[in-house]
């Protein structure tokens, strides 16, 4: 709050002085916009030994943004819900960048944002449109990370290239592109292994809606602390220093959003194990692995929101499917079918029936039942 509050102070200073002087002046901040949303949740499952029903704050959070030296896009947000027990649930900022925006097809941002990999991953968390985010970029983008990585929201600490060219004769450009180095961490962390994540994609945009791109990213995630290890003779022996995991991943994505209508499906494939603990869980120096999680896992996710009344009301369903061995004995595969339901362009009910087939756990299927309000301001 104190970084959102300076901010917005300084741009008052600057929008004061500029109408106190009558001279020309180049306006360092311009545009700002003070914005945010809350996410309320009733969450309901009938899961065998883990029966729940609860309401829940989903998300808050707050941005400033606006314009620097007029080339200047710059975003600062925190995520406010939660407590400080740790990295995961703590209030945290999760954005904090200046992108140079000069030129549509040479674009640079550094800061903390969003990775550039997949569709779903940018994307507001409201206008998503599900009761959370399919469960291959859950895991495999940065969420709550196979790896063991603390609760990141999809967020890196880096710098990153993109842009957009190759015009039509409408002036719509055809292909996207965008490309970054990052410390493989996460959210508000330093390097630890000195080893850098690099991640990238491209896509085509044929017609206008469609959108059919390819992501890749190679890189690790490392702790410093302890680990057991055994040699051939079935000895143990303890060790400790900087431990790092791999990240080998790639993804296919396709989308068409347009007249209203969203269809979009992403496949999403990972080489690399994780470790045991993951940092969330207060045991951040356990560096031993899961060998038994595997090296691969994969997912793969279809959904369609579709106008029943446009701008208002939409039906929608989602199948989403992930192997966290990569393997069918180990998936997890959620049938979903809901609606949303808008009150203006701020206000958003949704509601979803979910069916569970878990092949990890003994009682293979349950329900569950998701009912939201969610508000932009």
């Amino acid at each position: 709050m104190k970084i959102l509050t300076s901010l917005a102070l300084a741009a008052l200073a600057t929008i004061s002085a500029s109408a106190q002087d009558k001279k020309p002046q180049i306006q360092v901040l311009s545009d700002i916009k003070f914005s945010g949303y809350v996410m309320t949740q009733f969450q309901a499952s009938d899961q065998e030994d883990k029966e729940s029903n609860s309401f829940n704050i989903r998300m808050v959070r707050m941005a400033l943004e606006g314009r620097l030296l007029q080339d200047f896009y710059w975003k600062v947000q925190i995520q406010a819900n939660g407590n400080t027990s740790n990295l995961g649930s703590s209030p945290r900022m999760v954005d904090a960048f200046a992108e140079w925006q000069k030129y549509d097809a040479f674009k640079i941002k550094a800061g903390q944002f969003k990775r550039p990999f997949s569709f779903e991953n940018p994307m507001h968390p409201i206008t998503q449109g599900f009761m959370g985010y399919s469960q291959n970029i859950t895991k495999l983008s940065g969420f709550s990370d196979r790896v063991g990585e603390h609760a990141s929201n999809g967020r890196d600490v880096g710098v990153q290239i993109q842009g957009d060219f190759l015009k039509n004769n409408a002036g719509r450009n055809l292909v996207h592109y965008q490309v970054g180095v990052f410390n493989g961490q996460g959210t508000n962390q330093k390097d630890v292994d000195q080893r850098k994540d690099i991640i990238g994609g491209a896509w085509v945009m044929p017609i206008k809606g469609l959108r059919i791109g390819a992501f890749g990213w190679t890189g690790s995630y490392a702790r410093k602390g302890t680990w057991t290890e055994v040699d051939a003779n079935g000895n143990t022996h303890d060790k400790s220093g900087v431990r790092s995991v791999s990240k080998n991943r790639y993804a296919f994505s396709a989308e068409y959003a347009a007249n209203d209508w969203t269809v979009r499906s992403e496949y999403i494939h990972s080489q690399g194990y994780g470790f045991k603990q993951s940092m969330s869980s207060g045991k951040e120096t356990d560096c031993n692995i899961n060998y038994a999680a595997g090296d691969k896992a994969d997912g793969f996710y279809a959904l369609m929101i579709a106008p029943v009344v446009s701008k208002k009301l939409y039906a929608k369903a989602r199948y989403d499917i992930y192997r966290p061995r990569a393997e069918w004995s180990t998936s997890k595969t959620n049938y979903e079918i809901g609606a949303n339901y808008w009150i203006g362009k701020s206000i958003m009910i949704g509601a979803e029936y979910v069916r569970v087939n878990d092949r990890s756990l003994k009682k293979h299927d349950y329900n569950m039942v998701d009912v939201e309000l969610d508000v932009k301001f």
